[in-house]
């Protein structure tokens, strides 16, 4: 009795689950739009501020940075409308070398693109091969283009040099002039840096660079940081104080600008009416040089085509935390309904505020009051002469003190308390009552890195479903606020969609332990192969993966991407959402707290790796599951011919049923199965065995118990 209810209940939540993604899936809505026709319908385009974050310039190399800053001030949008912010939170004098570096090399590089009109404006995929050429084809045999192309490459090349010389120096330069801050800091314990790395002096020029600015937040190591989360709210502040810009785009260090028209398409959404309900847009994630077929189940490609653009017929899409253009006074605290009395009245939250509660709610910095209360009444945000007047203010904004009192991380800004902080942000502004959008483009707007191994993937899904299920439990679940906020029940059954992916680990894993329990206690919970019942299981199974498969293949996918990621969607569940959901129920019991953990960016553009598409491990405990997994039913496929199971646990025996699912199990995990036999990275590490060994002794022994 004890695997049919077992049974019963997993295929019951799966039930449950199945309708949710139905939900999500009902009425998928793509968008189009005109960007040659933005400059027509508003002469004066809106100031956009930039935000490039980093946090590590070992596992987020610099160069990898750099492009990603090329690319956004090489963006077909007037340069003097734009300025980039880069948020360092490592504190690096190498990730700042290379920005004043690369702000060098921008000088040549963004009147090249605008010049020759190129498409492909991060420089180290535009020199890779395929796109040496612009998309003009009348410049391929001008002289000039091959002369200024040679000339851009040349300079690629120092800078790069550069950069990768200074990565190997303990010190990658001398700590004097405009270095000497970086003198005598430790990561975690410094003051805020804010340097203006370039500064545009003239209007409406081809040869215009927007403005640079780097940004260092002060930490202490007494003080929370908040993680990405804090750094994003730093670099709304500082840029408020300092450009205003009325909308903000954010990418993480690795997404470069694919597409440079990508500025006006977001416009396209974000001016006029009614796209005054949208509060940010949001573009898909694609990624470059990834292993054919997808073997670590990373891009969502089907996930982005079926669930995005369903979701996005109901509400609008969820916040990725990249690629996405945010409206600053829905940063800011702004309400759907106070849109109308914005011109007038400012106000947040819903309420009407003066200055004395604007301070209460923003901070004490007069110059960033006064920029916050021209954000929230929909003003122009207006660059001034010269940004160092600023300075002063951006380091008191950019300070670990300056949140204390405020509702920074709260109500305002990004939202704190998960490390999925990008999703917990956008659920707080749909549950005011706001829509967005996913618009995807071709090409696609922005292109990044994809985690390139085991290791990086499953800590990436383990981040992902440790705040998901943060905030799952937290004050702004779906679930418990149904009756306070203005989240559409649609939209709510989307948002569970997702955030239930570290509880789906528990009866993911019960179901893929469950056959090996029934050969050992030679037990049943399927029909018998001479029941007719069993044409039941068999039909679900093979129509449920048979539809899977068709949506793959309808999108141009082949049928091992179906499998690969039909295979680490076990692989994940049952191990990086299981740990991720252990770490936040640690969290309840006040065992310890959560930790953001940087995924390591590959530096190669193609990779290196010998073989790609095979897993890789290591000795992190988010290979015990699926070790475990393995070896249990290894344990029992071999007990059956040796009749090592004991018969006490029931009399009808074990059935084909049984004995075909934990051969699917152990064909899911087949990495796993590999990886006991292989050596070095792609071998499992003997302590990983070690472990998983004692652990599968347990369950055998309460299998016999």
């Amino acid at each position: 009795m004890f695997p049919w209810l077992l049974a019963f209940s997993c295929e019951s939540w799966f039930t449950l689950y199945w309708g949710i993604i139905v939900n999500c899936k009902w009425n998928p809505v793509d968008f189009k739009t005109y960007p040659e026709n933005v400059d027509k319908r508003f002469p004066d385009l809106p100031n956009v501020d930039m935000f490039v974050t980093t946090a590590d310039p070992v596992l987020e190399p610099p160069i990898i940075t750099v492009n990603t800053i090329l690319s956004l001030l090489a963006v077909d949008y007037p340069a003097e409308k734009l300025a980039c912010y880069v948020s360092d939170d490592g504190c690096s004098p190498l990730t700042f070398y290379s920005v004043v570096e690369a702000s060098k090399f921008a000088k040549l590089w963004v009147p090249f693109c605008k010049k020759y009109n190129i498409q492909v404006r991060a420089p180290f995929r535009y020199f890779l091969g395929d796109s040496d050429q612009p998309s003009n084809a009348n410049y391929k045999a001008n002289s000039e283009f091959q002369q200024d192309w040679l000339k851009m490459k040349a300079e690629y090349e120092v800078l790069t040099r550069k950069i990768e010389e200074a990565a190997r120096k303990p010190i990658p330069c001398d700590l004097t002039g405009e270095f000497a801050d970086f003198s005598d800091v430790e990561r975690r314990n410094h003051s805020t840096i804010v340097k203006i790395i370039l500064e545009h002096k003239e209007i409406n020029s081809d040869h215009v660079v927007p403005d640079l600015v780097y940004v260092s937040r002060e930490k202490r190591p007494k003080q929370p940081h908040n993680y990405k989360a804090g750094a994003m709210n730093v670099l709304g502040r500082v840029s408020g104080v300092m450009t205003n810009a009325p909308f903000m785009l954010n990418v993480d260090c690795d997404m470069f600008v694919n597409n440079p028209q990508v500025v006006r398409h977001a416009m396209c959404q974000l001016l006029g009416c009614p796209s005054e309900e949208i509060a940010f847009v949001q573009y898909p994630q694609v990624f470059y040089g990834s292993p054919r077929d997808d073997p670590y189940g990373n891009q969502f490609v089907a996930v982005f085509h079926y669930i995005g653009r369903g979701i996005t017929g109901t509400q609008g899409y969820f916040y990725a935390g990249t690629g996405c253009f945010h409206r600053r006074k829905v940063i800011y605290g702004l309400w759907p309904d106070d849109v109308d009395e914005a011109p007038k009245h400012t106000s947040i939250n819903g309420k009407l505020v003066d200055e004395t509660a604007l301070r209460k709610e923003f901070g004490n910095c007069e110059e960033f009051i006064n920029s916050a209360a021209q954000a929230l009444k929909g003003k122009q945000g207006a660059f001034p002469k010269n940004l160092s007047n600023s300075l002063e203010a951006a380091c008191e904004v950019a300070s670990c003190n300056y949140e204390h009192g405020t509702s920074w991380g709260t109500k305002l800004g990004w939202i704190y308390g998960s490390t999925a902080e990008d999703l917990h942000t956008g659920l707080v502004i749909h549950n005011k009552g706001w829509n967005s959008t996913l618009h995807a483009l071709e090409p696609p707007a922005f292109m990044g890195c994809a985690p390139s191994g085991g290791p990086e993937a499953m800590t990436q899904q383990k981040r992902w479903a440790t705040g998901l299920s943060e905030i799952l439990i937290g004050k702004n679940s779906p679930i418990f606020s149904t009756m306070t906020t203005n989240l559409q029940f649609r939209m709510r059954l989307a948002y569970l969609w997702i955030l239930l992916w570290g509880l789906r680990s528990v009866p993911e894993l019960l179901y893929a332990t469950l056959p090996a329990y029934c050969i050992l206690t030679n037990s049943r919970f399927l029909p018998k192969v001479e029941e007719g019942a069993i044409w039941i299981p068999i039909a679900i199974f093979v129509t449920y993966n048979l539809h899977n498969l068709r949506e793959y293949l309808k999108i141009g996918l082949s049928v091992r991407a179906w499998w690969n990621n039909m295979r680490m969607g076990r692989i994940a569940a049952t191990s990086a959402f299981l740990l991720g959901l252990f770490s936040v129920i640690l969290k309840l019991l006040g065992i310890s707290e959560t930790v953001f953990e940087v995924t390591q960016k590959d530096q190669s553009s193609d990779g290196d790796d010998n073989n790609p598409t095979k897993f890789t491990f290591n000795k992190s405990a988010l290979f015990v599951p699926g070790t475990t997994l393995v070896l249990l039913h290894l344990i029992s496929l071999l007990a059956l011919p040796l009749r090592l199971q004991s018969p006490f646990r029931g009399v009808q025996g074990v059935g084909l049923g049984e004995l075909f699912c934990s051969l699917w199990v152990m064909l899911c995990f087949r990495p796993f199965l590999t990886g006991l036999f292989e050596k070095g990275k792609y071998g499992i590490p003997s302590s990983t065995i070690f472990k998983s060994a004692a652990l599968a002794t347990l369950f055998i022994h309460f299998c016999r118990s």
